[in-house]
């Protein structure tokens, strides 16, 4: 399952920690030169470090600046000459019933979940367009096509990638890019402490220590898409533990 991957430029936002440390890991492992950008330069760095990806493979980014994502992905170009793939990862889930009027925590999930990636969409199309080559893999939830109570923001940001997803795999076809989008459920990685109302926390927490799977099985979703011959275009994943009702 890791054909088509060794030499591939990535991209990946939110490298530092979860979904898109497993995935940095992976990818290291089966030969793709990463570019990797995150608000926590030290912990980014530690893994460039760690996997041996070169000093260039860490860059400090803060997705709800378009100034900076254009930043990580043109430098992943001039380092490399093309990207590839642009995995738009990085996410946060501030959960809280509407009622209590949690604006910056609304402001906040629209700024990273949904502009962030649209962000990454801007910066690495005109590349890819030129290429007439590259994936632009982005990152959905459970919560993407269902909402349940508290999470109704969250939902919202997440069915808005899976529709800006779809109208971008009909905008590209003329270039010749693939458009994947990963909806996990319940995976074991930081997210629950981005909640910040805490009877929610606690509540969310111990769903996530039940039955959350490791961060792995993302990777093993994107490899999947990834692997894929030039002429496959793998569209939406959707996966949840197997325990997992919602």
């Amino acid at each position: 399952m890791t054909e088509n991957i060794k030499d591939k430029v990535v991209v990946i936002t939110g490298a530092s920690s979860g979904l898109g440390e497993a995935t940095v890991r992976r990818l290291a492992g089966d030969g793709a030169r990463l570019v990797l950008g995150a608000r926590r330069i030290d912990r980014l760095r530690a893994l460039a470090d760690e996997l041996s990806l070169g000093k260039q493979a860490a860059v400090q980014t803060d997705v709800t600046s378009f100034e900076e994502v254009k930043r990580l992905v043109d430098h992943a170009v001039r380092l490399h000459g093309r990207i590839d793939v642009m995995l738009n990862n990085a996410g946060l889930m501030p959960h809280s019933p509407l009622e209590r009027c949690k604006v910056e925590d609304w402001d906040r999930t629209i700024d990273v979940n949904l502009k962030g990636v649209l962000y990454g969409i801007g910066a690495a199309l005109p590349h890819m367009k030129q290429q007439k080559s590259g994936h632009i893999i982005n990152v959905s939830s459970v919560a993407g096509h269902k909402v349940g109570p508290g999470g109704a923001v969250y939902a919202a940001t997440k069915h808005a990638v899976r529709v800006i997803s779809e109208g971008l795999r009909q905008e590209v076809k003329p270039y010749n890019i693939r458009t994947t989008i990963i909806s996990p459920g319940a995976v074991a990685t930081e997210l629950p402490d981005s909640v910040t109302e805490t009877d929610v926390a606690e509540n969310v927490r111990a769903l996530y220590e039940r039955i959350a799977i490791p961060a792995d099985s993302f990777a093993r979703a994107v490899v999947y898409a990834m692997s894929q011959p030039e002429d496959v275009d793998i569209n939406e994943i959707l996966f949840r533990p197997t325990s997992q009702e919602y």
